[in-house]
């Protein structure tokens, strides 16, 4: 059975993000449904998969994290309205028995991501 997770990485600080907001949420035709609301640890990491063995199913998925509040969190000053606030990142689960990593590469300015394992 696969797993979700996910790992917050500080590019202007150079370190993980710690204490990051993450909501996930499951997108279907009726629109969205909360599945987790958490925040990374010291590592820039969640304690425990966002999903794992059966709640992680074939489908469409959303993660939101509230990279504005993070940085203003750590005394970063940027123009309001702030240019990179929350990331949202819908991506697909094809077959739920494999492992998807997506992990945040962030600054107040720009982000990217990638399918890890």
């Amino acid at each position: 059975m696969g797993k979700l997770s996910t790992h917050v990485l500080d590019t202007m600080h150079g370190k993980p993000a710690q204490g990051v907001r993450i909501e996930l949420f499951r997108i279907q035709d009726n629109g969205r449904s909360a599945l987790a609301d958490v925040a990374t640890n010291n590592d820039g990491r969640c304690d425990q998969p966002l999903l794992q063995g059966d709640a992680l199913q074939q489908g469409v998925y959303e993660l939101v994290f509230h990279i504005g509040d993070y940085f203003a969190g750590k005394g970063v000053s940027v123009p309001e309205p702030r240019f990179v606030d929350q990331v949202v990142l819908r991506f697909g689960v094809a077959n739920p028995d494999e492992n998807y990593h997506v992990p945040l590469v962030t600054t107040p300015w720009t982000w990217s991501t990638y399918r890890g394992s």
